[in-house]
């Protein structure tokens, strides 16, 4: 019996070390601009990284994923807002690409993230 509770805290341990650091995985270093902090209720991020991989939520979703998720995410929330989270060296086409897949499930509200300036 031992043994298993040793095994048991040595796996709880290591998902307590693992799990933060799956949260900040996504590599997405979004362009530098004047920013204002982002509000902390009704939000949904939708991340684009320098391969054109998306991401809701920091969880991988297709193209064709991309609509039924958001779907998912905002059923008895209106007044959510996806902020979009994108690589600085995407192009201006795949971030227009990834905001038409998101305006076509019906969102009104759609925010660009930057980073704050440097100075």
């Amino acid at each position: 019996m031992t043994p298993l509770i040793d095994l048991t805290f040595l796996l709880l341990i290591v998902f307590m070390i693992t799990v933060p650091l799956m949260e900040n995985s996504i590599d997405v270093s979004p362009p530098e601009m004047n920013a204002k902090p982002l509000p902390s209720k009704n939000n949904i991020f939708v991340s684009l990284n320098k391969n054109n991989q998306i991401f809701v939520q920091d969880k991988p979703v297709s193209r064709i994923e991309l609509n039924q998720t958001i779907t998912n995410l905002l059923s008895g929330k209106p007044d959510t807002t996806i902020f979009l989270r994108a690589d600085g060296s995407c192009s201006y086409n795949a971030v227009m690409g990834v905001m038409k897949l998101i305006k076509s499930s019906g969102i009104k509200n759609i925010s660009l993230i930057t980073q704050s300036e440097t100075k």
